[in-house]
């Protein structure tokens, strides 16, 4: 198991194109631990914003009566892919890995592969 700080540097250094990652509490909005981002990037104010999109999905999909589980959630802009992957794992719940990635140098198929394996390796 790996601790948050070495997961989030796993993230950033084995993601092709990852700019910023996020530990996020989607039952407070507060994130436990951030790395990348920068001054044109609040990470805090983003991952505070991702969880109004999880609890809204979340709700979405109580009111239809899927009884299933949301894997990721991925937003894609013109220069960024923003994905989100709840995290299923002993203490995970209420939890989230939220990852930047520049989209001129990720690949997304690999990007998600890759949370996996973070998620399954991390001790929260």
């Amino acid at each position: 198991m790996a601790t948050l700080e070495t997961s989030l540097k796993e993230c950033l250094s084995s993601i092709d194109g990852a700019t910023a990652v996020a530990l996020v509490d989607y039952t407070s909005g507060m994130a436990l631990g951030t790395l990348g981002g920068g001054k044109d990037f609040n990470l805090e104010v983003a991952a505070a914003g991702n969880t109004d999109v999880v609890r809204s999905k979340l709700r979405t999909m109580e009111h239809l009566g899927l009884k299933d589980e949301i894997e990721d959630i991925l937003i894609t802009l013109g220069t960024q892919y923003h994905m989100i992957r709840l995290l299923k794992g002993r203490g995970g719940n209420g939890l989230f890995l939220y990852l930047v990635l520049d989209a001129s140098r990720a690949n997304l198929a690999m990007a998600r592969h890759q949370l996996r394996r973070v998620e399954s390796d991390l001790e929260v």
